[in-house]
């Protein structure tokens, strides 16, 4: 067990039963009352967003989590198959840890999982990748000076809002977090 003064952003706790990731954490003394700390965390297994106020110096379970980079194969129904690099093992992880970056995975990808135990419990795709344009719209010649997107299917079948310049067959880097365009690659 652990202290309430122990936490930090990130760190993973059992809650009411539940696997909960600290998202907003701060120490608040509100005039001439008791301290405490305001936490803001996500539930890991539904993904709703829970608020607590604890008490300084109350005991806190916190839970041991294990990272490990993983290798990703092929997705298999609503889970993805990864592999561990250093022993070869394939584990299967539930597609709705990636969130909507799994749209933008491809074969052989870095993937960091998040494990208590044997379980997977936290699954992060790169920040950035870099994938093909398969087919977007011709850009018109020209048409530069508005800040206007258009669609673009990529190599993993995602869609991304693209500028005007950009063409079938190039190379683009797309931020997984906000499924945006970021830059092109050359």
């Amino acid at each position: 067990m652990a202290s309430s003064g122990d936490l930090s952003v990130g760190s993973v706790i059992r809650f009411n039963g539940e696997l909960c990731r600290i998202e907003e954490y701060m120490h608040r003394t509100p005039g001439n009352l008791r301290a405490f700390y305001q936490a803001r965390m996500r539930n890991l297994k539904t993904g709703k967003v829970v608020e607590n106020r604890f008490r300084v110096g109350e005991a806190v379970e916190l839970v041991r989590v294990e990272y490990k980079m993983m290798q990703y194969i092929y997705p298999e129904g609503e889970f993805i198959v990864c592999m561990n690099n250093e022993t070869y093992e394939q584990v299967h992880i539930p597609g709705f840890l990636l969130g909507d970056s799994l749209k933008f995975l491809k074969e052989g990808m870095e993937v960091k999982v998040s494990f208590e135990g044997e379980d997977p419990i936290l699954a992060e795709a790169p920040v950035f990748v870099e994938l093909v344009v398969t087919y977007t719209e011709p850009g018109e010649r020209g048409n530069t000076a508005t800040n206007t997107l258009k669609p673009a299917t990529l190599e993993t079948g995602a869609i991304v809002k693209v500028p005007l310049f950009i063409n079938e067959g190039e190379k683009i880097r797309v931020d997984t977090r906000t499924s945006e365009y970021s830059e092109r690659v050359k």
